[in-house]
C-alpha cells in the first residue's frame, strides 16, 4: 500500500459482538484527521473505531472515533515538519507547528486506549523506545488490545497485495 506519501499502511481495527475486526483503509481516506475519522464513523463498533496508519517507516498515527468524538496520538510530533497527515494531526491537535530545532515527541491522547486496556503509562513507554520501528510499535499495541495475531496476518496480506482496501 506504500504510495508517495509515504503511508506504508493503513489499518482499522473496530470490535463487533466482541471480537475484533481488521480493514485496511481505503487511500483516499488518509489524507488528514477529518478524512480518517469520517472513514472510522462508517464501521460498526462496539467502543468506535482505531486507525493505525504507518508513515514512511518513521512515525504513526493513531486515530480513534467514539460516537462524535475523535481522539487522536501522534507518534513523533516533528513529523509534521515534512508529512501533510503529522501535520493535520498537529492542527486537529491545536499546537505550534514544530521547529526543525524541535526534539521528536509524541502528541496527542495517550489516554486513547485505556478504556480498552492500555493504560496511558504503557503507551508512553512504547513511544518513548527509539528502536522500536512504527509497525513493531503498532504490533505491540495490537497485542495490547488483544488482536495481535490478527495484525500480523491482515498487515501481511496487506504488504503482498493479496488483500484489497475497503473502499470505506
Amino acid at each position: 500500500m506504500a504510495d508517495d506519501d509515504g503511508i506504508d499502511f493503513a489499518l482499522a481495527a473496530f470490535r463487533e459482538s466482541g471480537e475484533w475486526q481488521l480493514e485496511e483503509l481505503s487511500h483516499d481516506h488518509l489524507g488528514d484527521v477529518d478524512a480518517i475519522a469520517a472513514a472510522l464513523q462508517r464501521l460498526p463498533g462496539d467502543d468506535g473505531a482505531l486507525a493505525m496508519v504507518s508513515v514512511d517507516e518513521d512515525f504513526f498515527v493513531l486515530v480513534r472515533v467514539v460516537g462524535a468524538g475523535t481522539r487522536v496520538l501522534l507518534s513523533d510530533v516533528t513529523a509534521a515538519e515534512e508529512w501533510e497527515l503529522a501535520s493535520s494531526v498537529v492542527e486537529h491537535l491545536g499546537l505550534p507547528d514544530p521547529d526543525e530545532d524541535d526534539e521528536p515527541a509524541p502528541a496527542g491522547d495517550l489516554a486513547l486506549l485505556v478504556d480498552l486496556g492500555v493504560p496511558a503509562d504503557d503507551l508512553g513507554e512504547l513511544l518513548d523506545d527509539e528502536e522500536l520501528v512504527p509497525e513493531d510499535a503498532l504490533y505491540e499495541i495490537a497485542g495490547e488490545l488483544g488482536f495481535a495475531d490478527l495484525f500480523d496476518e491482515v498487515l501481511d496480506d496487506s504488504l503482498d497485495g493479496s488483500l484489497d482496501p475497503r473502499p470505506v
